[in-house]
């Protein structure tokens, strides 16, 4: 079994995945950053260079490659749901989390975090607070149909989202439990 979260970008799944794989003595791992290293290039060099439905089917490929990894807290690309490919495999791995965000709260992660803009391109005209709402709104139902658990973000640290994460998961997760 392994452990999924989803969610927008900058709702926190790669520093909780980083948690709770070291509470449950799992590995773990950020999809985006494998697809950087497995293309030596960037999200954004990706966008640019390949187009977006290329960047799409790395993320198909390395999706259903890590979740076959047992023990595994995997921090999935906020857009990795919306692929049906990605929430079979998903899935099929094990317990779906999906970690919540207001758009504003998004909004202020995201233009707090210098490295954002050179990693992760826009992905509508809009950009910013406006992109975040428009994709949120069509994320959101598929987010929710895909998750096992749902957990807001807001007001909470990292290690509160984890320890809620843990209390809610099934007992198969401890880390004294099976794979």
């Amino acid at each position: 079994m392994s452990l999924t979260l989803i969610g927008y970008r900058a709702t926190g799944k790669t520093t909780v995945a980083r948690l709770l794989a070291r509470r449950l003595g799992w590995d773990w791992i950020d999809a985006d950053v494998e697809i950087e290293r497995r293309s030596g290039k960037s999200i954004a060099s990706i966008f640019s260079e390949d187009g977006e439905p290329a960047f799409r089917e790395l993320e198909v490929a390395v999706t259903a490659d890590l979740c076959q990894r047992p023990r595994l807290v995997l921090a999935a690309g906020g857009g990795a749901p919306m692929r049906a490919e990605n929430r079979r495999a998903i899935r099929r791995g094990g317990t779906v989390v999906w970690l919540k965000a207001l758009p504003e709260t998004i909004h202020r992660r995201m233009s707090g975090d210098a490295t954002t803009a050179g990693r992760r391109p826009d992905l509508t005209d809009q950009g910013g607070l406006a992109e975040i709402v428009e994709l949120l709104a069509r994320r959101e139902p598929i987010y929710q149909e895909a998750a096992d658990v749902a957990v807001d973000t807001e007001g909470k640290t990292p290690e509160q989202i984890a320890d809620e994460i843990l209390d809610r998961l099934p007992t198969s997760h401890d880390a004294e439990g099976p794979a």
